[in-house]
Protein backbone atom coordinates (compact mmCIF):
# COMPACT_ATOMS: atom_id res chain seq x y z
CA UNK A 1 0.00 0.00 0.00
CA UNK A 2 1.37 3.52 -1.24
CA UNK A 3 2.37 5.72 2.09
CA UNK A 4 1.15 9.28 1.32
CA UNK A 5 2.21 11.96 3.06
CA UNK A 6 0.35 13.19 6.43
CA UNK A 7 -3.46 15.02 4.97
CA UNK A 8 -2.53 14.51 1.22
CA UNK A 9 -5.88 13.39 1.15
CA UNK A 10 -7.38 15.86 3.01
CA UNK A 11 -5.69 18.52 0.62
CA UNK A 12 -6.67 16.98 -2.58
CA UNK A 13 -10.45 16.80 -1.24
CA UNK A 14 -10.22 20.80 -0.58
CA UNK A 15 -9.06 21.07 -3.73
CA UNK A 16 -11.54 18.98 -5.61
CA UNK A 17 -14.76 19.13 -3.44
CA UNK A 18 -15.47 22.58 -4.17
CA UNK A 19 -15.40 22.03 -7.99
CA UNK A 20 -18.40 20.16 -7.47
CA UNK A 21 -20.43 22.42 -4.41
CA UNK A 22 -20.19 25.04 -6.86
CA UNK A 23 -23.09 24.20 -8.49
CA UNK A 24 -25.20 24.85 -5.11
CA UNK A 25 -24.30 28.53 -5.59
CA UNK A 26 -24.75 28.72 -9.28
CA UNK A 27 -27.63 30.82 -10.95
CA UNK A 28 -27.33 28.29 -13.87
CA UNK A 29 -29.43 25.19 -11.07
CA UNK A 30 -32.23 27.40 -10.14
CA UNK A 31 -32.69 28.00 -13.29
CA UNK A 32 -32.63 24.67 -14.50
CA UNK A 33 -34.82 23.49 -11.70
CA UNK A 34 -37.28 26.33 -12.61
CA UNK A 35 -37.59 24.97 -15.81
CA UNK A 36 -39.32 21.75 -14.10
CA UNK A 37 -40.95 23.46 -11.44
CA UNK A 38 -38.56 23.70 -8.45
CA UNK A 39 -38.39 27.11 -7.36
CA UNK A 40 -38.05 27.55 -4.12
CA UNK A 41 -34.56 27.59 -2.69
CA UNK A 42 -34.74 24.84 -0.13
CA UNK A 43 -36.40 22.90 -1.83
CA UNK A 44 -34.44 23.06 -5.23
CA UNK A 45 -31.38 21.54 -2.62
CA UNK A 46 -32.79 18.83 -1.48
CA UNK A 47 -34.05 17.11 -4.55
CA UNK A 48 -30.51 18.30 -6.08
CA UNK A 49 -28.38 16.44 -3.59
CA UNK A 50 -31.06 13.44 -2.63
CA UNK A 51 -32.52 12.81 -6.39
CA UNK A 52 -29.89 10.09 -6.08
CA UNK A 53 -31.35 8.38 -3.36
CA UNK A 54 -34.98 8.08 -5.18
CA UNK A 55 -38.26 9.73 -3.67
CA UNK A 56 -37.42 9.20 -0.29
CA UNK A 57 -38.96 10.86 2.60
CA UNK A 58 -37.95 13.65 5.01
CA UNK A 59 -36.47 11.32 7.28
CA UNK A 60 -34.20 9.92 4.46
CA UNK A 61 -33.03 13.41 4.03
CA UNK A 62 -32.89 14.53 7.60
CA UNK A 63 -30.62 11.35 8.19
CA UNK A 64 -28.31 11.45 5.12
CA UNK A 65 -27.61 15.72 5.42
CA UNK A 66 -27.33 15.98 8.69
CA UNK A 67 -27.40 19.46 9.93
CA UNK A 68 -30.75 20.71 8.76
CA UNK A 69 -33.64 21.45 10.55
CA UNK A 70 -36.23 18.60 10.20
CA UNK A 71 -39.07 20.78 9.69
CA UNK A 72 -37.27 22.47 6.96
CA UNK A 73 -36.77 18.92 5.31
CA UNK A 74 -40.17 17.97 5.67
CA UNK A 75 -41.21 21.15 4.60
CA UNK A 76 -40.02 20.51 1.17
CA UNK A 77 -39.84 16.37 1.36
CA UNK A 78 -41.68 13.91 -0.31
CA UNK A 79 -43.81 16.72 -1.84
CA UNK A 80 -40.53 17.86 -4.44
CA UNK A 81 -40.52 14.65 -6.12
CA UNK A 82 -44.74 15.55 -6.91
CA UNK A 83 -43.39 18.67 -8.92
CA UNK A 84 -40.84 17.20 -10.44
CA UNK A 85 -39.27 13.20 -9.88
CA UNK A 86 -35.96 12.20 -9.25
CA UNK A 87 -34.87 11.49 -12.38
CA UNK A 88 -35.69 14.78 -14.09
CA UNK A 89 -33.85 16.97 -11.12
CA UNK A 90 -30.97 14.60 -11.94
CA UNK A 91 -31.07 15.50 -15.69
CA UNK A 92 -31.38 19.37 -14.70
CA UNK A 93 -28.54 18.85 -12.49
CA UNK A 94 -26.44 17.71 -14.64
CA UNK A 95 -27.27 20.61 -17.14
CA UNK A 96 -26.63 23.03 -14.37
CA UNK A 97 -22.96 21.61 -14.23
CA UNK A 98 -22.57 21.85 -17.44
CA UNK A 99 -23.10 25.42 -17.94
CA UNK A 100 -21.50 25.90 -14.69
CA UNK A 101 -18.25 24.68 -15.29
CA UNK A 102 -18.22 25.96 -18.81
CA UNK A 103 -19.37 29.94 -17.48
CA UNK A 104 -16.50 29.95 -14.93
CA UNK A 105 -13.40 28.00 -15.73
CA UNK A 106 -14.14 28.88 -19.80
CA UNK A 107 -14.34 26.53 -22.49
CA UNK A 108 -10.38 26.28 -23.41
CA UNK A 109 -10.05 24.81 -19.72
CA UNK A 110 -13.32 22.56 -19.97
CA UNK A 111 -11.87 21.27 -23.26
CA UNK A 112 -8.57 21.01 -22.05
CA UNK A 113 -5.81 17.94 -21.80
CA UNK A 114 -5.72 19.05 -18.29
CA UNK A 115 -9.35 18.40 -17.74
CA UNK A 116 -9.61 15.32 -18.92
CA UNK A 117 -6.55 14.24 -16.93
CA UNK A 118 -8.25 15.56 -13.80
CA UNK A 119 -11.22 13.57 -14.54
CA UNK A 120 -9.22 10.21 -15.14
CA UNK A 121 -7.41 10.55 -11.72
CA UNK A 122 -10.28 11.93 -10.20
CA UNK A 123 -12.28 8.65 -11.43
CA UNK A 124 -9.53 6.56 -10.52
CA UNK A 125 -9.47 7.15 -7.17
CA UNK A 126 -13.35 6.63 -6.91
CA UNK A 127 -12.07 2.98 -7.81
CA UNK A 128 -11.40 2.15 -4.02
CA UNK A 129 -14.47 3.64 -2.13
CA UNK A 130 -16.75 1.58 -1.13
CA UNK A 131 -20.69 2.05 -0.50
CA UNK A 132 -21.39 0.15 3.21
CA UNK A 133 -22.34 2.87 5.57
CA UNK A 134 -22.15 5.25 2.51
CA UNK A 135 -25.72 6.07 1.46
CA UNK A 136 -25.12 9.05 0.10
CA UNK A 137 -22.12 7.98 -2.34
CA UNK A 138 -23.90 4.55 -2.76
CA UNK A 139 -26.65 6.25 -4.51
CA UNK A 140 -24.33 8.19 -6.48
CA UNK A 141 -22.23 5.61 -7.50
CA UNK A 142 -24.86 3.84 -9.12
CA UNK A 143 -25.12 6.59 -11.29
CA UNK A 144 -23.86 6.56 -15.04
CA UNK A 145 -20.46 8.23 -15.59
CA UNK A 146 -21.39 11.24 -17.85
CA UNK A 147 -18.84 10.97 -21.62
CA UNK A 148 -17.72 14.39 -21.43
CA UNK A 149 -14.66 14.88 -19.46
CA UNK A 150 -15.26 18.51 -17.52
CA UNK A 151 -18.80 16.23 -16.70
CA UNK A 152 -16.82 12.72 -15.70
CA UNK A 153 -14.51 14.86 -13.58
CA UNK A 154 -17.82 16.38 -11.84
CA UNK A 155 -19.50 13.28 -11.66
CA UNK A 156 -16.13 11.57 -9.72
CA UNK A 157 -15.65 14.96 -7.44
CA UNK A 158 -19.46 14.26 -6.45
CA UNK A 159 -18.60 10.88 -5.67
CA UNK A 160 -15.21 11.96 -3.62
CA UNK A 161 -17.23 14.47 -1.37
CA UNK A 162 -20.20 12.07 -0.75
CA UNK A 163 -17.72 9.04 0.30
CA UNK A 164 -15.79 11.84 2.60
CA UNK A 165 -19.51 13.47 3.59
CA UNK A 166 -20.51 10.01 4.85
CA UNK A 167 -17.67 9.43 6.63
CA UNK A 168 -17.57 12.68 8.22
CA UNK A 169 -20.89 11.93 9.82
CA UNK A 170 -19.90 8.78 11.51
CA UNK A 171 -17.02 11.20 13.12
CA UNK A 172 -19.31 13.77 13.94
CA UNK A 173 -21.67 11.79 15.53
CA UNK A 174 -18.78 9.52 17.59
CA UNK A 175 -17.53 13.08 18.48
CA UNK A 176 -20.66 13.28 20.50
CA UNK A 177 -21.90 16.37 18.57
CA UNK A 178 -25.01 16.78 17.41
CA UNK A 179 -26.09 18.43 14.08
CA UNK A 180 -26.19 22.01 15.65
CA UNK A 181 -23.28 21.67 17.98
CA UNK A 182 -21.59 20.34 14.65
CA UNK A 183 -21.94 24.13 13.02
CA UNK A 184 -21.63 25.97 15.98
CA UNK A 185 -18.23 24.05 16.69
CA UNK A 186 -16.90 24.35 12.80
CA UNK A 187 -17.90 27.90 12.35
CA UNK A 188 -15.58 29.18 16.01
CA UNK A 189 -12.83 26.91 14.13
CA UNK A 190 -12.83 29.76 11.65
CA UNK A 191 -13.38 27.83 8.62
CA UNK A 192 -16.99 27.04 8.64
CA UNK A 193 -20.38 28.92 7.33
CA UNK A 194 -21.30 32.34 8.87
CA UNK A 195 -24.17 32.19 11.36
CA UNK A 196 -26.57 34.34 9.38
CA UNK A 197 -25.57 31.86 6.40
CA UNK A 198 -26.45 28.59 8.73
CA UNK A 199 -29.97 29.95 10.21
CA UNK A 200 -30.94 31.23 6.62
CA UNK A 201 -30.16 28.05 4.74
CA UNK A 202 -30.51 25.01 7.25
CA UNK A 203 -33.59 26.00 9.14
CA UNK A 204 -32.70 27.04 12.41
CA UNK A 205 -33.86 29.77 14.67
CA UNK A 206 -30.97 32.13 16.65
CA UNK A 207 -32.31 30.63 19.62
CA UNK A 208 -31.17 26.84 18.61
CA UNK A 209 -28.38 28.45 17.38
CA UNK A 210 -27.74 30.02 20.98
CA UNK A 211 -28.81 26.73 22.64
CA UNK A 212 -26.28 25.04 21.01
CA UNK A 213 -23.59 27.45 22.05
CA UNK A 214 -24.44 26.84 25.26
CA UNK A 215 -24.20 23.41 25.42
CA UNK A 216 -20.75 22.99 23.49
CA UNK A 217 -19.88 25.69 26.47
CA UNK A 218 -20.98 23.01 29.24
CA UNK A 219 -19.00 20.78 27.56
CA UNK A 220 -15.55 23.09 28.08
CA UNK A 221 -15.56 22.99 24.03
CA UNK A 222 -16.63 26.95 23.54
CA UNK A 223 -15.03 29.54 25.78
CA UNK A 224 -17.67 31.65 27.92
CA UNK A 225 -16.66 34.61 26.17
CA UNK A 226 -19.45 37.12 23.46
CA UNK A 227 -16.75 36.00 20.70
CA UNK A 228 -17.40 32.67 19.14
CA UNK A 229 -14.06 30.88 19.99
CA UNK A 230 -13.20 27.28 20.46
CA UNK A 231 -11.22 26.11 23.89
CA UNK A 232 -8.07 23.62 23.59
CA UNK A 233 -10.57 21.30 24.77
CA UNK A 234 -12.71 22.23 21.62
CA UNK A 235 -10.13 22.98 19.15
CA UNK A 236 -8.62 19.45 20.24
CA UNK A 237 -12.38 17.51 19.62
CA UNK A 238 -12.69 19.15 16.21
CA UNK A 239 -9.12 18.22 15.20
CA UNK A 240 -9.74 14.39 16.32
CA UNK A 241 -13.16 14.86 14.02
CA UNK A 242 -11.07 15.57 10.65
CA UNK A 243 -8.28 13.14 11.55
CA UNK A 244 -11.16 10.20 12.27
CA UNK A 245 -12.92 11.32 8.89
CA UNK A 246 -9.32 11.37 7.21
CA UNK A 247 -9.09 7.61 8.42
CA UNK A 248 -11.79 6.82 6.79
CA UNK A 249 -11.58 8.62 3.95
CA UNK A 250 -7.52 7.29 2.61
CA UNK A 251 -9.03 4.62 -0.01
CA UNK A 252 -9.48 6.48 -2.29
CA UNK A 253 -6.06 8.45 -2.31
CA UNK A 254 -4.00 5.68 -1.09
CA UNK A 255 -5.36 3.81 -4.75
CA UNK A 256 -4.42 6.64 -6.57
CA UNK A 257 -1.06 7.11 -5.49
CA UNK A 258 1.00 9.95 -4.10
CA UNK A 259 2.11 10.88 -7.73
CA UNK A 260 -1.76 10.72 -8.47
CA UNK A 261 -3.18 12.83 -5.24
CA UNK A 262 -0.13 15.21 -5.54
CA UNK A 263 -1.35 15.93 -9.53
CA UNK A 264 -5.13 15.62 -8.92
CA UNK A 265 -4.61 18.22 -5.89
CA UNK A 266 -2.54 20.68 -8.51
CA UNK A 267 -5.30 19.90 -11.03
CA UNK A 268 -8.12 21.00 -8.60
CA UNK A 269 -6.37 24.14 -7.38
CA UNK A 270 -5.22 25.38 -10.87
CA UNK A 271 -9.49 25.06 -11.56
CA UNK A 272 -10.54 26.07 -7.98
CA UNK A 273 -8.55 28.98 -8.68
CA UNK A 274 -10.49 30.05 -11.71
CA UNK A 275 -13.60 29.48 -10.40
CA UNK A 276 -13.40 31.34 -7.11
CA UNK A 277 -12.29 34.84 -9.00
CA UNK A 278 -14.87 33.97 -11.59
CA UNK A 279 -17.19 34.55 -8.70
CA UNK A 280 -18.44 31.01 -7.68
CA UNK A 281 -18.49 31.13 -3.80
CA UNK A 282 -20.49 34.20 -2.11
CA UNK A 283 -18.24 36.19 0.22
CA UNK A 284 -21.10 35.82 2.54
CA UNK A 285 -21.26 31.98 3.23
CA UNK A 286 -18.57 31.84 5.06
CA UNK A 287 -17.09 33.99 8.34
CA UNK A 288 -18.77 34.38 11.86
CA UNK A 289 -20.91 37.32 11.58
Amino acid sequence: MTTLPARAGRRCHNAVNPLHSCIFFSPDLGAELGKIGIEDPSAAYFATRAAALGAVGAGTVTATFYNFNPALVARHVPAVWETAPPERVLGARLRAADSTLRRLLGEEAVASDEMAEAARLALRATEACTPHARPLYAAHAELPVPEEPHLAFWHAATLLREHRGDAHLAALLAAGLDPLESLVSHTATGKGMAPRWILASRGWRRSDWDAASDRLRERGLLDGGDDLALTEAGTALRAEVEETTDRMDTAPYEHLGADGVERLTELGRGFLFTAAAAGAFPASATGRD
